[in-house]
C-alpha cells in the first residue's frame, strides 16, 4: 500500500491491526521453532465440539470446555488440515500486514489453489487446498479458537447485518457519529465492534427487537426518544457484530438489555443465543453474550394469560393472530426442553405451553392491536412490571 493510501486510514485501524499481526505471529512461534530445530511441527488447539461445550449455570454462559486435540504436519490424518491452518494464519497475518481488509470469502478465495505432487508410484496427483467455503470457515474458526483472536480482531469482515438507533454518540474510526440523527434509517452495526468507541449516550436501557420490520416501526414512531431507550435489530438470528455491541452497551455503559422475540422456539433461541452464546461458537460467549440480557417477550403467557395474569390478547384477537405451528416449530420446541439453560420453572412452563396449543404468534401480531398498543403497553407495562422469564 502506497504512503499516500495510508493516510486515509482511521488510526484506530493502524493499532488494531498492529496488535492483531503481533498476536498472531506470537501464536505460531512454536511451529517455526520445531521447524528450525528439525522437529516434527505440531498445533495442539481447543477442541470446538458439542461434546467439549459446557453450560456454566453460575456465569449463565455456553463455554469452551478443556478438551484439546493435537495438529500433527507428520500425522497423515491431520497432515492436510494442518497445511490448510497455516495457509489460513499466512493469508490473514499477510492481509493484517498490507493493511488489507479481506472478507470471509475472500480468505476462500485467496487460499484456494491445486497443490501438484507425485505419488509413490511417479504419478502426478492434484490436491486442492480446500474445496468449499464450509472448509476454509471451520479453519477459521480453529486460528481464532488456536490465538484467541476473534475474527474481528483480526480486520476480518463480514456482512453488516444489526442496527441500531438511540441518543448516543459514538466514533467509528476517525469519525463521530450521532445516532439520533439517522432519519428514517438507522447505524447498521460495524464488523468490528470493539473498535467502536462510545462518547456518550442518554439512555436507560436497550431493546433488542428480533423483526428488522418491527424495529423500523418503533423507531419511526419516536418509542427511543419518548422511552430513552437505545433500539438495537438483530434482523432475526444475531451476527457476532450485534451480539458484542449488545454486550459492550450493558457490560460498559451498565444499560439493562430486554430481547423482543417471536413467540416461538426460534424466537426462544434467539433470546438465549444474546444472553447464553450458541452451541457452535461457544468458545467466543465470555466476549459476545451478555448473561443479564432479559426476555421481555413475546410469551405464551402473555398471549394465554397465567394465574393472576391477564392475557393481553383477548379471546377474538387469539383467533386471529395466532398461527398453527408446524412440524419443525414442534420438533425445535422439544429440543429447547433438554438444554440446561430452558431447565428453569418459567421456561418448562412455557414451552410446555407451547406444545399443548401448538400455537404461536408474531410479534407483528401485537402491532395488529396498533403500533400505539405495542410502543405505550405492552413493552412499557412488562418492563414496569419486570415481566421477564428467565
Amino acid at each position: 500500500m502506497s504512503v499516500e493510501s495510508k493516510k486515509f486510514m482511521s488510526s484506530v485501524d493502524v493499532k488494531a491491526r498492529k496488535l492483531a499481526a503481533e498476536k498472531l505471529a506470537k501464536a505460531f512461534e512454536k511451529v517455526v521453532e520445531a521447524i528450525l530445530n528439525g522437529e516434527e511441527p505440531k498445533l495442539v488447539i481447543p477442541k470446538r465440539t458439542l461434546s467439549n461445550t459446557i453450560y456454566d449455570k453460575e456465569r449463565g454462559l455456553l463455554l469452551l470446555g478443556s478438551a484439546t486435540f493435537e495438529r500433527s504436519f507428520l500425522d497423515v490424518r491431520e497432515a492436510r488440515k494442518f497445511m490448510q491452518t497455516a495457509l489460513m494464519a499466512k493469508i490473514i497475518y499477510e492481509a493484517l500486514i498490507n493493511n488489507e481488509y479481506p472478507t470471509i470469502r475472500d480468505l476462500y478465495y485467496r487460499g484456494k489453489h491445486s497443490i501438484r505432487y507425485r505419488d509413490h508410484k511417479g504419478r502426478t496427483e492434484e490436491e486442492n487446498t480446500w474445496d468449499e467455503q464450509k472448509e476454509s470457515d471451520a479453519v477459521l474458526r480453529d486460528i481464532e479458537v488456536y490465538t484467541g483472536l476473534l475474527r474481528e480482531e483480526m480486520l476480518i469482515l463480514s456482512k453488516e447485518k444489526g442496527k441500531v438507533v438511540g441518543d448516543m454518540r459514538i466514533r467509528s474510526g476517525d469519525d463521530v457519529i450521532d445516532l439520533s440523527k439517522m432519519g428514517h434509517g438507522a447505524y447498521a452495526i460495524e464488523p468490528t465492534p470493539d473498535l467502536i468507541e462510545f462518547i456518550d449516550v442518554n439512555a436507560e436501557f436497550v431493546l433488542v427487537v428480533e423483526k428488522d420490520a418491527v424495529f423500523q416501526q418503533l423507531h419511526r414512531a419516536g418509542f427511543w426518544r419518548k422511552y430513552k431507550a437505545i433500539l438495537v435489530t438483530s434482523a432475526g438470528q444475531p451476527d457476532r457484530a450485534t451480539r458484542r455491541f449488545v454486550r459492550r452497551l450493558n457490560e460498559e455503559l451498565n444499560l439493562p438489555v430486554y430481547i423482543l422475540t417471536d413467540a416461538d422456539p426460534y424466537g426462544w433461541y434467539i433470546y438465549s443465543v444474546f444472553r447464553i452464546g450458541s452451541i457452535t461458537l461457544s468458545y467466543e460467549s465470555e466476549r459476545l453474550a451478555t448473561p443479564k440480557a432479559k426476555f421481555l417477550g413475546v410469551s405464551m403467557t402473555d398471549i394465554f394469560g397465567d394465574k393472576g395474569k391477564k392475557p393481553y390478547l383477548t379471546e377474538e384477537e387469539r383467533k386471529n393472530f395466532i398461527i398453527k405451528a408446524k412440524k419443525a416449530d414442534i420438533k425445535r420446541a422439544q429440543e429447547l426442553l433438554n438444554y440446561e439453560w430452558f431447565k428453569t420453572e418459567k421456561w418448562q412452563k412455557e414451552i410446555n405451553i407451547f406444545l399443548q396449543k401448538q400455537s404461536k404468534l408474531e410479534i407483528e401480531a401485537l402491532t395488529g392491536k396498533g403500533l400505539y398498543f405495542l410502543m405505550d403497553t405492552y413493552l412499557p407495562t412488562k418492563i414496569q412490571t419486570q415481566d421477564f422469564i428467565e
